[in-house]
C-alpha cells in the first residue's frame, strides 16, 4: 500500500502553498463539479527560476496542459511533471480571478460582514500566500488553471466551457526538482457569474520512483528530453 506523506482539503476561497521535495508527488482532487485551482510554480531554492508559460507551450506544441506534459522554467529545466489526470485540459492562458472581477461576477463579501464565508480572490491569496516565503507582486507570473478548460473561435475569443471537471476528476503531479507550490482555490477569471460556491479541492502528497529513461513524459517530446537532461545536472551540483 502506497505511503501517504501528506493530506489537506482546501474548502471553496481558500490557498495554500506547498515544498515539494525531488521525489514527490502532488494528487489534486476535485471535490465537486466545476472545480479550479490556480498554480504558481517556483524553484523552491532559487525561486528566481520558475515557471515560464511560453516555454512549455512551445516547446510542447500545446496551448494546454494533460497528462504527460511538463511544466518547464525559464532556465530550460523541467520543475514537475503531468504524470496522470483524468480530464484531458487544464488552462494556461488566462490568468487568475481578481478583486473588481470577483466583485462583478459574485459580489463583494468582505471578512467584516462574513467572516470565514468572506470571498476571497486567485490574486490576492497569491500574495498572501508569496510573502509567507518573502516574495511578493514582482513574483506574479502566468499561472495554471488546474480542471479548467478555455476554447478558442476562429478569431481568437476564447471561451470558458462549464463545468468541465467532474467530482472526483484528478490531476498528479511529479516533482523533478525541488519546488515550491502557490495555490489558489478561488474560481477561474472566465467563469460565468453566479452564486458564490467553489468546489472544495483535496491535496495528496506520496513519494513516487524517479523517471527513468523512458518515461512517458521525458520521451513525448525531443525539447522535454532536454530539459530532463538540464534538470538532473542541476540536481547532482545541488546535492554534490
Amino acid at each position: 500500500m502506497e505511503s501517504i506523506i501528506y493530506t489537506e482539503t482546501l474548502r471553496g476561497g481558500a490557498m495554500a502553498s506547498l515544498a515539494l521535495r525531488r521525489g514527490l508527488a502532488l494528487r489534486i482532487t476535485a471535490e465537486g463539479a466545476g472545480a479550479n485551482l490556480s498554480a504558481l510554480f517556483f524553484n523552491a531554492d532559487h525561486p528566481l527560476e520558475r515557471y515560464n508559460m511560453p516555454d512549455t507551450l512551445k516547446a510542447q506544441c500545446t496551448a494546454f496542459l494533460s497528462a504527460g506534459k511538463t511544466l518547464h522554467s525559464d532556465m530550460g529545466r523541467v520543475l514537475c511533471s503531468l504524470t496522470a489526470e483524468s480530464c484531458g485540459w487544464h488552462d494556461t492562458l488566462c490568468g487568475i480571478l481578481d478583486a473588481r472581477r470577483l466583485a462583478e461576477k459574485f459580489g463583494a463579501r468582505t471578512y467584516q460582514e462574513a467572516r470565514n464565508d468572506w470571498r476571497r480572490n486567485g490574486r490576492d491569496n497569491f500574495l498572501v500566500e508569496l510573502a509567507k516565503h518573502g516574495l511578493g507582486k514582482r513574483d506574479l507570473h502566468a499561472n495554471v488553471n488546474f480542471f479548467s478548460k478555455v476554447v478558442a473561435d476562429e478569431s481568437g475569443n476564447l471561451s470558458f466551457v462549464p463545468d468541465h471537471a467532474k467530482a472526483g476528476d484528478f490531476v498528479e503531479l511529479r516533482a523533478e526538482m525541488d519546488i515550491l507550490v502557490v495555490l489558489s482555490n478561488t474560481p477561474h477569471p472566465l467563469a460565468p457569474a453566479g452564486e458564490w460556491d467553489p468546489p472544495a479541492v483535496t491535496l495528496t502528497v506520496r513519494a513516487v520512483p524517479a523517471p527513468g529513461p523512458d518515461d512517458s513524459c521525458r520521451v513525448s517530446r525531443p525539447e522535454n528530453g532536454r530539459a530532463f537532461a538540464n534538470t538532473e545536472s542541476y540536481v547532482a551540483l545541488e546535492t554534490a
